[in-house]
C-alpha cells in the first residue's frame, strides 16, 4: 500500500500542465541551489517521487514528461548548468510514481512530489524484487526472480558455457541448445547479464562479448515509447523499466516487470 503522504490543497496549487512543470522545476532549482558551486560533481542521481491522485495522475505524466523522459531530464541538466553544478556525465534522473517517500525527501508544499538527491555517500538504499519472464524461446523456467545485491544473472544459451578464452561460466537464465525452438539457436553463450546498480537504484542490463556487434545483437524495445534500443557495448548498461522487452539475437524474448506472474 502507499500512503498519501502529500498535501494536494493549497491556494497555490497548480491546475494545469505548464504551471505544475514550472512549479516542479522551481522546486528542482531550490534544492539543487543547494550544492552550487561545483559541488554537484559528488551527485550521481536524482529522484523525483510523484504520489498524485487518479484524476491528477494524467495531468502530472504530462508536466515530466513521462513517455519522454530525457526531456525533462534536459530541463534540469539546463538549471545545473545555470548554477555551475559541474554534474557528472552519467547523472541519473528517477520519476517515480506512488512509491512510498523516504524519510530523506525533501517535500513540495501543496504538491504530491519529493525530490532526493543521491551522492556517493547519501543515497537511499533500497531492496527491490524484480521478474523475467520468457515470452519467446525456450527456457528451464518461464519466469526467473531477481533480487538487489545478489550476483549478477547471466544470460546465454546452455546452463554450462565455454567462452572464447576457455573459461566456462553458468548462465541462471539459459537457452538450451538441445532445444527445437528456433529462437535458441540465435543466442550466444555469453549474451549478456543483469545486475543491481547501488548507486543508481536500478536494474541494469548489460551486453556481454556474444551479445555486441559484429555477433549476435540485443535490442530492448520500452513498453511507454515504444523506442528500440540497440546495445552497442560491453560496459554501457542500459537501466530496465517496467514492461521493457529485451530481444537476444533473432527472435528470443524477456519481459522485465516488477510485477509476478498471477
Amino acid at each position: 500500500m502507499i500512503f498519501n503522504l502529500f498535501s494536494n490543497e493549497g491556494k497555490n496549487r497548480p491546475d494545469d500542465v505548464k504551471s505544475l512543470r514550472h512549479a516542479l522545476l522551481q522546486f528542482i532549482k531550490q534544492e539543487l541551489q543547494k550544492a552550487e558551486g561545483g559541488e554537484g560533481s559528488n551527485i550521481k542521481g536524482l529522484s523525483l517521487y510523484l504520489n498524485c491522485s487518479a484524476t491528477d495522475r494524467h495531468m502530472y505524466e504530462a508536466a515530466v514528461y513521462a513517455e519522454q523522459p530525457d526531456v525533462f531530464k534536459d530541463e534540469i541538466q539546463k538549471i545545473a548548468d545555470d548554477f555551475d553544478l559541474g554534474l557528472p556525465a552519467r547523472w541519473t534522473l528517477d520519476v517515480l510514481f506512488d512509491e512510498e517517500v523516504p524519510e530523506e525527501a525533501v517535500k513540495l508544499p501543496n504538491l504530491a512530489a519529493a525530490f532526493f538527491i543521491k551522492t556517493s555517500k547519501h543515497f537511499v538504499k533500497q531492496t527491490a524484487v524484480a521478474y523475467i519472464r520468457v515470452l519467446n524461446g525456450e527456457t528451464e523456467l518461464k519466469e526467473y526472480t531477481l533480487s538487489s545485491g545478489a550476483d549478477k544473472i547471466n544470460i546465454g544459451r546452455d546452463k554450462r558455457a565455454q567462452a572464447d578464452d576457455g573459461f566456462f561460466r553458468t548462465n541462471q537464465i539459459a537457452f538450451p541448445s538441445e532445444s527445437g525452438d528456433v529462437a535458441n539457436k540465435y543466442v550466444s553463450r555469453q549474451h549478456a547479464h543483469i545486475e543491481w546498480n547501488v548507486e543508481a537504484q536500478r536494474f541494469m542490463l548489460f551486453a556481454d562479448d556474444g551479445g555486441v556487434p559484429p555477433r549476435n545483437k540485443i535490442k530492448i524495445k520500452e513498453d511507454k515509447s515504444d523506442k528500440v534500443i540497440k546495445l552497442h557495448s560491453a560496459a554501457i548498461g542500459h537501466p530496465l523499466k517496467e514492461c521493457d522487452q529485451i530481444i537476444l539475437g533473432e527472435s528470443a524474448v524477456l519481459e522485465f516487470s516488477y510485477q509476478p506472474l498471477t
